[in-house]
């Protein structure tokens, strides 16, 4: 007999469903399935793009710090390389060696808190995200030795980095890439495996190939679902085209295909930093840049491979103190638009799963 029930709304939020910032989502039910997704977007908004254009260029470096706060250094390295290219600067070596090491010890602290909130929103409460805030502790404490910062940590300048190295970095950050591969192996064979993680997260939430691609995604959600395209590797910047290192891809584009491909870049990006480490020269870490800019009339748009996607800032220069247009590619907004065709069908209680893989930090989507 075929049951028949009447299909009723329900709000998720706006509070704190499983990521970081304020988000809702009105589901349509039948039953416990879900049948339609409306998002709602904005709780968060504080006219960033707008606050931006009314302050001189460097002023806004540490707005990117508040876009994505778990990849602030990364924000730092995009947005300066979008400046930098108006003003035809060249960054000098080790401050680009510098910028890499950064950049790659942030995605992998972003990994471990998207990894672990992830396994926490499946029922494993507390403990693995505990053993991965154990690694990425060790990560901050490396931040604030070169900056004095743990969260925000305004660390890039036009031309190269603010600070060099103190002498006690290199050591820490030495013992911290020899331990990292054992831990990985730790958080794979506590996590992937395990019989509620399969069945919570293998073969559900499938974003196919085709709308992943037509949707725009990036990062390890896009790689999830089987597309090899990396900013590191496609369109490389910086000097990523010195170092030796993979792509993992998913094959089914299922909420574990994201999952292992994160487990996978943190491999990766600890192949990179120890490489970066070997070549590491001497030499000056910031070009000769005037205190006051005045970029050239003109606008460019830089991205780099984000720990979410692809972060990209597009600025338009007039020629003033301020940039006449500031905007940013965020790769959590663009990644949360496929997130309807990712939950229907579904029932409410996949609903945290499949959103938590997505990965999304809420001050880059409400900018």
């Amino acid at each position: 007999m075929t049951l028949k029930t009447e299909h009723y709304v329900i709000n998720v939020g706006p509070q704190h469903p499983s990521t970081h910032g304020v988000f809702r989502l009105r589901l349509t039910l039948d039953g416990e399935v879900i049948i339609d997704v409306e998002p709602i977007f904005g709780y968060l908004h504080r006219g960033m793009e707008k606050i931006a254009e009314g302050r001189n260029y460097t002023k806004n470096i540490p707005l990117t710090d508040r876009l994505d706060y778990l990849t602030s250094m990364i924000n730092n390295q995009a947005y300066c390389m979008a400046v930098e290219d108006l003003l035809k600067i060249e960054v000098p070596e080790r401050a680009q060696y510098i910028r890499v090491i950064m950049a790659e010890l942030q995605r992998i602290g972003s990994h471990l808190a998207g990894i672990g909130f992830f396994i926490n929103d499946i029922g494993a409460f507390m403990t693995p995200l505990l053993y991965m805030f154990r690694e990425r502790e060790k990560i901050v404490e490396l931040f604030d030795m070169v900056c004095g910062q743990r969260l925000n940590y305004n660390y890039m300048r036009f031309g190269g980095v603010s600070m060099d190295l103190p002498d006690e970095f290199l050591p820490a950050l030495k013992k911290f890439l020899d331990e990292m591969p054992g831990f990985i192996d730790e958080y794979d064979k506590l996590v992937s495996t395990n019989e509620i993680m399969l069945v919570r997260s293998k073969g559900v939430g499938i974003l196919p190939r085709e709308l992943a691609i037509n949707a725009s995604a990036a990062g390890p959600v896009l790689r999830g679902s089987g597309v090899k395209w990396d900013l590191r590797k496609d369109q490389p910047y910086s000097i990523y085209d010195r170092f030796d290192f993979d792509i993992p891809v998913g094959t089914v584009g299922d909420t574990y295909d994201r999952y292992m491909v994160r487990m996978e870049e943190m491999r990766q990006s600890v192949r990179i930093v120890k490489q970066a480490v070997d070549q590491l020269p001497q030499g000056e870490i910031i070009a000769k840049v005037s205190k006051i800019i005045r970029p050239p009339a003109g606008e460019t748009y830089n991205a780099v491979e984000g720990a979410k996607g692809e972060l990209g800032f597009y600025v338009v220069a007039d020629g003033t103190e301020n940039p006449y247009r500031w905007h940013v590619r965020a790769p959590s907004y663009i990644n949360l638009t496929a997130l309807r065709e990712m939950l229907l069908g579904w029932k409410v209680a996949d609903l945290m799963a499949i959103f938590g893989s997505i990965d999304i930090v809420m001050g880059e989507v409400d900018r």
